[in-house]
């Protein structure tokens, strides 16, 4: 290998070890770097690397030297700090819409933005208590697909899917495709959403990005760009996913055989459903005791119905008569 090639290939290895494997707790002496050197089949002179150690610097890197006891070099500042890794890494291994494979795949490609020995410590295991991980991995590639129609004014058509009440998927409208404008991407409470216009309902509507299937690009733009600029995306967002808080505890809901799917997209999947006769069946869960929780039970009228415990079916009574007396007997 020519002279030149090779110094140029010394100086890149040389700046690869020194950020994938020093650390302020971890700094390499000269020795050490020849060492790695040598094992990648790269031969230098000690006099090289100071050599190189300075060039690296002119070009930005911040290459710190420790003098005394535990002498040698480590890279100082980095894009990222620790504590900033950590934080993404958390939040993507407590995220509900990221798949545990994709949670792996990851946490590994965020560990390369550090030194091996803190990329060991960003792996660790935060489940956040309620979230359910997505057994559906192409929400990735949907998010894309969609950014891209919204960027390029396109129209699109896909399918969307449902579960039936022995949790196996299938097509809603039994395959049909849905042809919508998208608009905007909405992340709320770990899922992610698509708003988009439907031009034969002449309204917005919102489709679950991890259910979406087989989405393509139309030829045709999007219609609904007026109603779009008249909507207040920060209102409509709030009033279609708003959040509240609340005490947890362990209830138990009866509901009609025909509400599965909106149970198992609340609940997750592992949720058990339990047959009560032929119409209805039964789960006992830990929800959050909030406002929310009773709109959202209230929403399926007498398809459900709050059985356990006494005082939070007392509750629900409660908000029932409170809106009733509203409006009158």
């Amino acid at each position: 290998m020519p002279r030149c090639s090779s110094h140029k290939l010394k100086i890149i290895r040389l700046a690869q070890i020194l950020y994938t494997k020093t650390d302020q707790d971890h700094p390499m002496t000269v020795a050490e770097l020849l060492q790695e050197l040598d094992a990648l089949g790269i031969h230098a002179e000690r006099k090289s690397i100071y050599d190189d150690l300075d060039a690296l610097r002119t070009a930005g890197m911040d290459i710190i030297q420790i003098k005394g006891r535990c002498a040698g070099y480590y890279v100082g500042s980095r894009l990222f700090e620790p504590a900033e890794l950590k934080l993404l890494c958390d939040s993507v291994q407590s995220s509900q819409f990221i798949t545990r494979k994709k949670t792996e795949s990851m946490i590994r490609k965020i560990g390369n933005l550090t030194s091996v020995h803190e990329a060991r410590g960003l792996a660790r295991q935060v489940y956040v208590t309620g979230r359910v991980k997505s057994m559906n991995e192409s929400v990735f590639y949907n998010v894309d697909e969609l950014s891209h129609a919204i960027n390029e004014n396109r129209m699109i058509r896909f399918q969307y899917q449902e579960y039936s009440l022995n949790k196996e998927q299938k097509l809603r409208r039994n395959g049909r495709f849905y042809e919508e404008s998208p608009y905007a991407l909405i992340w709320d409470s770990d899922r992610y959403y698509l708003l988009a216009w439907d031009d034969k309902a002449a309204m917005f509507k919102h489709f679950r990005v991890d259910k979406m299937l087989n989405i393509f690009p139309l030829p045709k733009e999007r219609s609904g760009r007026e109603a779009f600029a008249r909507l207040d995306l920060a209102h409509y967002g709030r009033m279609v996913f708003g959040m509240f808080t609340g005490e947890d505890r362990l209830v138990t809901l009866r509901f009609r055989s025909s509400l599965v799917n909106p149970v198992l997209d609340h609940f997750g999947r592992d949720v058990a459903l339990i047959p009560d006769g032929e119409e209805h069946f039964l789960i006992s869960t830990s929800v959050v005791i909030s406002p929310k929780f009773y709109a959202w039970l209230f929403s399926f009228g007498d398809g459900a119905e709050v059985i356990s415990p006494a005082d939070v079916r007392g509750e629900m009574a409660g908000q029932l008569r409170a809106a009733a007396k509203i409006y009158g007997e």
